[in-house]
């Protein structure tokens, strides 16, 4: 959408074309695209790597999202849980609160609800080992003694 990091390209495995409605919680691994409605929560299968979840700008889900990857231009009323990365179109309408870890928005988008910025925790684990490396510090022995 607008940096050099974009959305995972994932096959979309599913789509719920417009007109659809669906009841119930969702469960998914690979792409899932989403034209029609979805009452109930969506998730991806055991936080799967690389599955991402588009909601067109028809696409209609009332309940939780918790998935890696997402890309928002529909309408969603409840809370946003994005593991790795949120992409909000210039239609996306969030009711709800927003976890994110990198985030990309849209002139035009709307988030009514709170914003946290939650970094991942595998990739702060990474960082954490690389900033020890870059961090250690050895004194000569003329320093300590003047210490």
């Amino acid at each position: 959408m607008f940096g050099n990091k974009k959305i995972k390209s994932s096959k979309i495995d599913t789509l719920v074309g417009q007109g659809v409605a669906i009841t119930g919680d969702v469960n998914f691994q690979g792409g899932l695209h989403l034209d029609g409605t979805i009452t109930g929560n969506v998730t991806t299968a055991d936080d799967a790597e690389g599955s991402v979840l588009v909601i067109s700008d028809r696409g209609r889900i009332e309940g939780d999202v918790h998935v890696a990857y997402a890309v928002i231009n529909g309408e969603v009323s409840g809370n946003v849980y994005a593991s790795e990365k949120l992409e909000l179109s210039s239609k996306a309408r969030i009711s709800g609160n927003v976890e994110y870890n990198l985030l990309e928005m849209a002139s035009g988008a709307e988030i009514n609800g709170k914003m946290l910025h939650n970094v991942n925790e595998k990739k702060l684990l990474e960082h954490q080992k690389e900033e020890k490396h870059h961090n250690v510090h050895h004194l000569d022995e003329t320093a300590a003694a003047q210490g």
